[in-house]
């Protein structure tokens, strides 16, 4: 095996700094939702907004340096065989050493799994959470944008919780798959150093 770079610097940069914003909404979002008291209510409110600003604007550059970069193709679901083999590994062969399917390289650094998840998060939990989120912030506006009587608040606010349980769900799986693909957290520190060993399929 050689070592090889795996992420750029941007792509480095774009991973922790979404990781700390996403974990910051959540933090301030639950405490506008009274699960907890740590800021305060306006202050949660008024850091929550500012930290969605930021992530929009760090999305926007991340989605242009993936369709410049042609990365995007690291999201293309994998076929169902290779996605039932990616679950058998994990809901039996890592128990049993049975050995893992995938072999990471540079042209291919996400497993089937983490593909569909992925996938999910792009094309399904963020638009909701996003649209859900701007229609909150945007009440006002409602009657003049001709939503009023259509939409409920309550309905919005629940959908956005909903939402947020969505990336809660999907940062615990991203987590752990990324921390069970690799031996010693070696993609871990990939995403710290950008190199990482390019594995050899020995099919």
């Amino acid at each position: 095996m050689s070592k090889v770079k795996f992420y750029t610097g941007f792509e480095r940069l774009w991973h922790w700094t979404q990781a700390l914003l996403i974990l910051s909404l959540l933090i301030t979002g639950f405490e506008i939702h009274g699960t907890f008291r740590l800021l305060g209510f306006e202050q949660a409110v008024d850091l929550h907004i500012i930290l969605a600003w930021s992530l929009i604007v760090l999305w926007t550059f991340a989605v242009f340096w993936h369709l410049t970069t042609g990365e995007w193709r690291q999201y293309i679901p994998s076929s169902p065989n290779k996605i039932i083999a990616m679950m058998k590994y994990y809901g039996l062969d890592i128990f049993m050493g049975g050995g893992h399917p995938f072999h990471k390289t540079r042209a291919q650094k996400l497993n089937p799994l983490q593909r569909m998840a992925y996938l999910s998060l792009h094309l399904l939990i963020s638009p909701v959470i996003w649209i859900s989120g701007l229609l909150y912030l945007f009440y006002s506006s409602w009657e003049m944008l001709g939503l009023k009587g259509m939409l409920s608040l309550q309905t919005v606010a629940l959908t956005h919780t909903a939402a947020a349980f969505a990336v809660l769900t999907f940062l615990m799986a991203h987590l752990y798959l990324a921390l069970t693909m690799s031996e010693k957290m070696a993609d871990l520190k990939a995403m710290l150093t950008g190199y990482q060993e390019e594995e050899s399929d020995p099919s």
